[in-house]
């Protein structure tokens, strides 16, 4: 399951076959010995030997390409085994700034060097600045087939990323700070246990927010941080804030033959993202000072680098950095108790304030209130220029919109008529949610926009959103959820295919 084997119809050229690993969380086993654990790290060496007209790459800090197209890797940090990737393809690459390159199939190497040309340099030196110094060597990004079912994955040197962001306009060069804020957090400074996959994603998420404050300015972060807190929001409406998945410590039983126990892959959710990035706001938040939260994280990272950790581990050290707080006992104020945090499931008893997000979310908020009003007040609708609004400020609004959704007959024509920036984007997160703007407004006249996407690009967090809308609307909506898979469902990842079929009732 660890080694997904592409045709060529699945990838972008549509010319050779194409082959790469995803090891996160527990399937490198299959792929080589190892303690697949994220509790113990190594470090590797590898020999690949791969067929004329073929590239491999590995998440290594060196690597040469020798005679008989045989390409020798070595990995000379410690690393746990999840973070072992290798890619064999049809592939190019393209320098990108001083320590990064673009790798991607030759039909859309253009596209990716044009996207992050100086891009990612910026991004790393605030993150240094930030959380101490980058120690990989260089940070390389591999754009994957259509068909890779992750926005991106953070194997350490090349980050494997969707060719969903690849825009055109550089609308989201923004989510590679995500991957590269795990530079330091998840990568240097692991959870050691899945059950624990908070400390990765909530450390990282709140990383990359304040890369975000630091480049974009707080009013783009804290409207960016909303979305996120409304993902959260949607999660746990459709699992039951009481769900056990929505604890930060999450008890995955071991399997004591091979048909129990829990697949941490099936843990995987919003919560640990979002909840954990708000206990991690909720620590900044007890110390009361940025500068000295950021000097926190900087000893935290310089404290545990290359090890495995438990959240023990690192509120202990957060007690022993700021010991006025351990005295004040902030670790079992009412309410906010850190074995609470941890352990209770349910929605985050602390909230980090996005009020300065407010003089972005208002017009949007304003201007979704007036398409969902029963007469269309034009003159307002059209005093209001959202050319120049950046990409989280239209998905915050089409979020707005799909809430108040359907909208009254005739109003979803007119807006797609008026914003063809929004009908007719090719940003992904905007056309995610145009399609499912489209589905819950049974806009038939639009229907084959929501099968193109689909057909674009397989990520999950894109595509099973879609298939559950489908599923859950009309006769019409079922019958092109039917048709689309039957269609697409070859060059999806296999652990998408089944999501989709479970969706579908059809296993």
């Amino acid at each position: 399951p660890q080694v997904c084997w592409l045709s060529p119809e699945q990838t972008a050229g549509k010319q050779k076959p194409y082959m790469y690993t995803q090891g996160q969380a527990v399937l490198n086993r299959s792929f080589f010995p190892c303690f697949d654990t994220p509790s113990v790290k190594f470090t590797y060496s590898a020999t690949v030997k791969v067929p004329e007209g073929f590239t491999a790459v590995m998440s290594a800090t060196s690597w040469e390409k020798q005679k008989d197209n045989t390409f020798v890797f070595k990995m000379s940090q410690p690393i746990p085994s999840y973070l072992i990737a290798l890619v064999v393809g049809d592939i190019v690459s393209a320098d990108v700034g001083p320590r990064s390159r673009v790798w991607a199939e030759p039909c859309l190497i253009e596209a990716a060097k044009k996207e992050y040309d100086g891009v990612i340099e910026e991004f790393l030196v605030v993150g240094e600045k930030l959380f101490g110094p980058y120690v990989w060597g260089r940070y390389d990004i591999l754009f994957m087939p259509p068909s890779f079912p992750f926005g991106g994955m953070e194997n350490p040197c090349l980050t494997f990323v969707t060719p969903c962001l690849l825009a055109g306009d550089r609308s989201l060069v923004d989510v590679i700070i995500h991957e590269i804020s795990h530079s330091w957090f998840g990568n240097l400074v692991t959870n050691a246990t899945w059950g624990e996959f908070w400390l990765n994603e909530g450390f990282t998420m709140y990383a990359q927010r304040r890369i975000s404050t630091e480049v974009y300015g707080l009013p783009y972060t804290c409207l960016e941080a909303a979305t996120g807190r409304a993902l959260l929001r949607q999660h746990m409406d459709a699992t039951g804030e009481d769900h056990p998945l929505n604890k930060l410590r999450v008890v995955i039983e071991p399997a004591f033959c091979l048909f129990l126990g829990v697949n941490p892959d099936d843990t995987y959710n919003e919560t640990p993202y979002e909840k954990g990035y708000c206990f991690v706001s909720y620590l900044a938040h007890l110390v009361g000072d940025q500068s000295k939260f950021d000097a926190f994280l900087q000893a935290y990272v310089n404290r545990f680098k290359f090890q495995s950790i438990t959240a023990d581990d690192t509120l202990g050290f957060f007690l022993e950095y700021f010991p006025e707080l351990k005295e004040k006992g902030v670790d079992s104020i009412q309410g906010f108790e850190f074995d609470r945090w941890l352990n209770t499931p349910g929605w985050p008893p602390y909230l980090p304030d996005l009020s300065p997000g407010q003089q972005l979310m208002k017009p949007a908020d304003e201007l979704a209130e007036l398409w969902a009003a029963d007469g269309l007040n034009m003159e307002a609708i059209e005093s209001v220029d959202i050319m120049g609004w950046r990409t989280y400020q239209l998905v915050y609004f089409l979020d707005q919109v799909l809430q108040k959704s359907p909208l009254p007959e005739g109003n979803v024509e007119r807006l797609s008529k008026m914003y063809p920036k929004i009908s007719k984007a090719q940003n992904a997160e905007l056309r995610l949610r145009w399609c499912q703007i489209i589905l819950k407004n049974n806009l038939e006249a639009e229907y084959s926009k929501v099968k193109d996407f689909l057909q674009s690009q397989g990520k999950q967090k894109y595509t099973l959103p879609l298939y559950r809308a489908m599923w859950a609307g009309s006769e019409a909506t079922r019958a092109l959820a039917m048709e689309t898979f039957s269609a697409t469902a070859p060059q999806l990842h296999v652990n998408v295919q089944n999501y989709v079929k479970k969706i579908l009732g059809l296993q």
